[in-house]
């Protein structure tokens, strides 16, 4: 189950064989597929269903940037818990910021921060997130 600490979400995750390599060290681009999970997670939780987004609204959430540091590395039945936490808010787009963390470990082993922009869905060109979107994004 997701858990939400003030701000930090926290989406739990299992690392399996298909996720590593043969010593069982996780491949460094599996750990995009724990983070946009989380982030998909995140905007469920938060009553944002994207498929909707689409279809109704004629708007996309896409990735535009992200920067990662890989400090440490998750192996095969590791349970980890990928974060979210809202960085800085614009008219088109938001920052988050992303944790891989060891259940129980404090350290992170892998930290990201990820630009989101708001395309149209049509023309896949930058467009306002809408204020109710707004809303639900910032946190409480």
């Amino acid at each position: 189950m997701p858990a939400a600490v003030g701000a930090v979400f926290a989406w739990p995750c299992r690392v399996y064989w298909e996720d590593t390599d043969a010593g069982g060290v996780v491949y460094h681009a599996r750990y995009l597929h724990f983070l946009e999970r989380a982030r998909s997670e995140w905007f469920r939780a938060r009553g944002i269903g994207q498929q909707r987004l689409r279809e109704q609204e004629g708007i996309v959430f896409v990735v535009h940037r992200m920067e990662l540091a890989f400090n440490a590395p998750a192996r095969l039945d590791d349970l980890l818990s990928a974060t979210v936490s809202i960085g800085d808010l614009r008219s088109a787009s938001f920052s988050v910021r992303q944790q891989l963390v060891r259940e129980p470990e404090p350290r992170a082993l892998v930290e990201a921060n990820v630009r989101i922009a708001c395309l149209d869905a049509q023309r896949f060109r930058p467009r306002p997130i809408p204020n109710h979107l707004l809303q639900e994004i910032t946190p409480a």
